[in-house]
């Protein structure tokens, strides 16, 4: 497995970070309260600043395909791939849906859960209406599985940091299963009710595993949280992804 913090290539500020780039895929770091794409909103999305980025970098004239082949939500900032051909966008949607990505998160929640390391599983539904997720029965309509191991790095006072691999990828999964025993992530109001703490949704995608889809090599890219924000500052992250 090759392991890659930082790698930024080319003259031209692309106003976002760079953590790899090839001829087939880039990987970049989402800024938190940045969609990963467009939206109805209009408002500027990461996909359409990597189009402009290489657009401007190779000179290339006309449209610039860009691939999205995952997606992390608005609020949550991280390490996240896009395609450059489309032949690498498939290659990679394929992987994905056949469980060849890892992702990890690292989260702040209120609270220490019980158990220093479990796993959680639920049924979800999404009411489209209020774009809120819910947890449900298995038979209630729109109910889909979804399953998460977290296990519980450090704990400072009221909090705790904690690192999260989805097993599944569910819309606000990751924000509804950790409500759903109490200990909501920091930050969110939405879901956390009068246990968060207003400030910035203190989720983060750090590490992100998966196959190249054209050299077939075992790529793993790492980017921890802004470590002088709070809650983030009250931790010592390096430490505490090193002994996970």
């Amino acid at each position: 497995m090759t392991e890659i913090s930082e790698n930024r290539p080319g003259a031209v500020d692309p106003g976002f970070g760079i953590l790899y780039e090839d001829n087939h895929i880039l990987v970049a770091l989402k800024p938190q309260m940045l969609g990963c794409c467009p939206d109805d909103s209009g408002d500027k999305n990461l996909l359409d600043m990597i189009k402009a980025y290489l657009k401007a970098a190779y000179g290339k004239p006309g449209n610039v395909y860009v691939g999205l082949v995952h997606r992390l939500d608005r609020p949550t900032g991280g390490v996240m791939v896009y395609a450059k051909t489309s032949k690498a966008a498939s290659r990679l949607t394929e992987g994905l849906q056949k469980g060849d990505f890892e992702k990890r998160y690292l989260a702040v929640l209120c609270g220490t859960p019980d158990a220093e390391r479990g796993t959680l599983t639920n049924y979800l539904r999404k009411n489209t209406v209020n774009n809120m997720v819910y947890i449900c029965t298995q038979t209630e309509e729109g109910a889909k599985f979804a399953s998460l191991d977290y296990k519980v790095l450090e704990s400072r006072g009221r909090y705790a940091l904690t690192e999260i691999r989805l097993h599944t990828g569910r819309t606000h999964q990751i924000r509804v299963q950790t409500a759903g025993i109490s200990h909501p992530v920091y930050g969110d109001m939405r879901y956390g009710g009068a246990l968060a703490q207003k400030g910035k949704l203190a989720l983060w995608a750090y590490s992100l595993s998966f196959t190249h889809p054209v050299t077939k090599e075992r790529l793993r890219f790492i980017a921890l949280p802004p470590e002088d924000e709070t809650p983030w500052k009250l931790f010592d992250l390096s430490r505490a992804v090193e002994i996970k």
